[in-house]
């Protein structure tokens, strides 16, 4: 009997541990609905128990799986529906609640926080939007604000434990691009096994979220308030129980505590390792968090010549720099609405919807190394014209960088801007928003960034698209989280192809 292409049960075992850990950490909302009485306890344990009988039913119906047999298409295939299957029982207790009835609606926000794109319907003039669903941030209940502001704090987290633990296993390009394996990087790694070394970016992860609701608490903020901020800020989500997101606390020191962390977390975690371990070589000889110091100072610097009129110097740069950083750490906090900013200034943040910071980091996007390998390697083809028989590196950290890393490299840009035009040809096809809106909107939800430009800036929401559109964005958030391939390859004819 020939054997199968694809080992389903052993597929879905793992999915199925993946939903229980889901319904896990949503109960972590229950506490938050008690102390509030935000009457959220019923839908809450409604859905914490759907989603825990179906993961324990699916790790029952496949008890008889072999861990052996996971093989890459297996796992391409578990990182894909993995993803999908937590955002699907992740809306659950938007729908069951009400506060987001629709499916189309509850399905966007949901995977827009575990992305952590931080797009959101939520919020907007129901005359504006033609009558479609509409409900203000503040609405909201408590402890549904907490699960919403979790499920970035999943995704960021996620995102790190993916790209440690199971992309080596699977062979995928993108790993490469993670410090430890990257081209021409210090040979040191955290831990030679994959195992302790997603331990120890977890630790990371975990006490700087405990250290910024630390410092929010020392601002003013209420418990409450800080929790939720520090688990969108270290995820580089951006949801925020504000309708307004940051600029709705008025407080300077919030948002250069704020500033600190999303910097922070658009860093590569090996990096705060090395750093915590005062190995500051690794740092000074890291292009990619030097360019990506460059990139934040030079466009705060800019920013703040470009929008200052007159008024306060450090309100002015303080201003450029938290949306800077917002931006280009694809975390999409506001305190101000760049499209109030000129032509020019939407130019830039248009731009920075396509960059994103360090790899090994929270933050989504085409990831800052992509890019210096992208400059680099056309300067080199300037040199390579001059003196064809020469040998010119491609050279990172001062190391040469192999040449199939600058194929993986070429690729995934091919493939990133490729999505990026379909993705904005159908948006746009499907109505209800101008051109600039629609690739705004794709480009943002592809990078994983929240804001775009016209009624989906800061200020906007994306409420009024028609529900192909937000199908269709949910798809590319996904996809851009997971590094385009997983969910490219998975979505090919050629995958379920047996060779």
């Amino acid at each position: 009997m020939p054997k199968r292409l694809i080992n389903f049960r052993v597929v879905l075992h793992v999915i199925g541990s993946l939903i229980i850990i889901n319904g896990v950490l949503m109960s972590l909302a229950i506490p938050f609905s008690l102390y509030y009485k935000d009457g959220m306890l019923l839908p809450f344990a409604t859905s914490f128990s759907i989603t825990l009988l179906v993961g324990l039913f699916l790790r029952i119906y496949t008890r008889e799986h072999k861990n052996d047999e996971i093989k890459k298409r297996e796992g391409f295939l578990i990182v894909a529906m993995g993803w999908l299957s937590m955002a699907l029982f992740g809306c659950l207790p938007y729908l069951i609640s009400g506060s987001i009835p629709h499916i189309s609606d509850a399905f966007f926000e949901t995977m827009s926080g575990f992305t952590t794109t931080g797009a959101t319907i939520l919020g907007g003039d129901p005359a504006e939007l033609g009558g479609n669903f509409v409900n203000k941030i503040s609405h909201l209940p408590e402890s549904l604000l907490f699960w919403r502001s979790m499920t970035q704090w999943i995704g960021g987290m996620g995102i790190i434990v993916l790209t440690v633990a199971i992309l080596p296993m699977l062979g995928i390009g993108g790993m490469e691009l993670f410090v430890a394996e990257a081209p021409g990087p210090t040979k040191d790694k955290i831990h030679p096994r994959i195992k302790e070394t997603a331990k120890r970016l977890w630790v990371i992860y975990l006490s700087l979220t405990l250290l910024e609701t630390i410092a929010l608490l020392f601002c003013g903020l209420d418990f409450y308030e800080s929790i939720n901020h520090a688990l969108t800020t270290n995820s580089t989500g951006g949801f925020s129980t504000q309708d307004s997101s940051i600029a709705g606390f008025g407080n300077p020191a919030v948002e250069y505590v704020i500033v600190i962390f999303m910097f922070l977390a658009g860093t590569n975690f090996t990096l705060i390792y090395f750093a915590l371990k005062r190995k500051v070589f690794q740092i000074r000889e890291n292009d990619e968090f030097k360019w990506y110091l460059m990139a934040v100072v030079g466009l705060t610097v800019l920013l703040s010549f470009l929008i200052y009129n007159g008024e306060s110097i450090e309100e002015t740069i303080r201003t450029a720099l938290f949306q800077v950083v917002s931006i280009i750490t694809t975390t999409g906090y506001a305190t101000a609405n760049y499209s109030n900013w000129g032509p020019l200034v939407m130019l830039i943040f248009f731009l920075l919807l396509f960059s994103g910071a360090s790899a090994g980091s929270t933050s989504g996007g085409i990831k800052i190394v992509r890019i210096v390998l992208l400059i680099k390697n056309g300067l080199v083809e300037f040199k390579r014209r001059l003196h064809p028989k020469a040998v010119i590196p491609v050279n990172l950290n001062k190391k040469p960088v192999p040449n199939n890393i600058i194929y993986n490299l070429l690729a995934f840009i091919f493939l990133y801007l490729f999505i990026f035009t379909i993705g904005s040809i159908l948006v746009t096809m499907f109505g209800g928003v101008e051109f600039e809106e629609a690739i705004s909107a794709v480009a943002t939800s592809v990078g994983n960034v929240g804001p775009g430009l016209g009624d989906f800036d800061p200020d906007g929401t994306f409420a009024k698209l028609p529900d192909a559109s937000k199908w269709i964005l949910s798809l590319l958030m996904l996809m851009g989280r997971l590094e385009l391939f997983t969910v490219a390859l998975v979505m090919t004819p050629y995958f379920w192809r047996r060779i």
